[in-house]
């Protein structure tokens, strides 16, 4: 049997281990231990003042990019959307301080910027896709169908965009008296807010993203949505462009759903550097090759084919863009995003 002598000798073995545990702490593996971790300290610090040198130079580099494209986009852009009528479009969450910077832009192309309509939270809420369904069928002219399987959003795109764009050269800067009264239902139930003259019709379209992706149980229904008004637009249009950041074409971003949704992937152009000049250079540039035909996925995300189209991509070189385009369906893009 285990008696009173084991269990002494064990307590004091046990003891005993400990404090040679803490001699050994103090006097052998200190030091070692010490200096290890003053080694992997100094490591790190270098390594991150490396990193930040490295951040500073591309910041400075971008900011430097960013002000010679400032300082020479109506050189790059001129005559580059000569007689074209433009409608902007934005998401909810979409950056307001993009607008002044694009109304100039397209000032600069010789294009005639006839308005913006702003979406608003309201549109993309759950609780409201029934109203939004039910005032597009209200609303729709005598004689209208709806493709089977249209969500609220799809019949809704095809709305705004009868109100907002046209295939037509001849009938941009007029209303469609079909579509009278459309844009002031939408903003009267707070869908959306109008500003300038979109319903003096366009011949192309920008739609720009949210900044951020959005989130929570709800966020794939809200991008499906703007994915269907980029594509009811560019369907009505002879051209769109889905303009954001590099965040919309990463995970969960607008940019990123479109370039997964099949037909409408290979019609609407994209562009995920709007924040950048030389990114709304591009879009300008995309526009363009939507008039000849092409599309295409561009910047410097996930899905992109090039930063920018080819060059001489878009109508024939001496003909304007207007000129270079007749009554009739949107034709079928000659170019593909990679």
């Amino acid at each position: 049997m285990i008696d009173f002598r084991y269990h002494l000798v064990s307590i004091v073995a046990i003891f005993l281990a400990l404090t040679v545990g803490i001699v050994l702490g103090s006097t052998v593996l200190e030091p070692t231990f010490y200096k290890s971790t003053e080694e992997l300290t100094a490591t790190l610090r270098q390594n991150n003042e490396k990193y930040l040198a490295q951040i500073s130079d591309l910041q400075a580099r971008e900011e430097g990019n960013d002000a010679l494209v400032t300082a020479h986009t109506e050189e790059l852009v001129r005559a580059a959307l000569a007689g074209e009528h433009v409608v902007l479009v934005e998401a909810p969450g979409a950056p307001a301080a993009l607008r002044d910077p694009f109304q100039q832009l397209l000032a600069d192309a010789g294009a005639v910027f006839t308005g913006r309509i702003s979406l608003t939270d309201k549109f993309t809420a759950k609780d409201q896709a029934g109203v939004v369904d039910g005032l597009a069928g209200s609303l729709a002219a005598a004689g209208t169908g709806f493709p089977d399987g249209a969500t609220p959003y799809d019949k809704a795109a095809a709305l705004l965009a009868s109100a907002v764009v046209t295939t037509d050269p001849a009938e941009a800067g007029q209303p469609d008296p079909a579509a009278a009264g459309v844009l002031d239902a939408f903003e009267k139930g707070d869908f959306l807010i109008k500003s300038g003259n979109p319903a003096q019709r366009a011949t192309l379209a920008i739609v720009l993203a949210p900044a951020q992706p959005y989130e929570g149980e709800d966020a794939e229904r809200e991008t499906a949505a703007i994915v269907s008004v980029a594509a009811g637009l560019d369907s009505a249009a002879l051209g769109t462009v889905l303009a954001g950041s590099v965040s919309a074409s990463g995970a969960g971003g607008v940019i990123a759903a479109l370039h997964d949704s099949g037909e409408a992937a290979s019609n609407v152009s994209t562009v995920d550097t709007a924040d950048l000049a030389a990114g709304r250079v591009v879009v300008v540039y995309a526009l363009r090759e939507q008039l000849g035909g092409g599309s295409g996925a561009y910047g410097i995300g996930p899905g992109v084919a090039a930063f920018e189209p080819a060059p001489g991509s878009g109508p024939a070189a001496g003909v304007t863009p207007a000129a270079s385009q007749s009554p009739g369906p949107k034709p079928s893009p000659a170019g593909t995003r990679g």
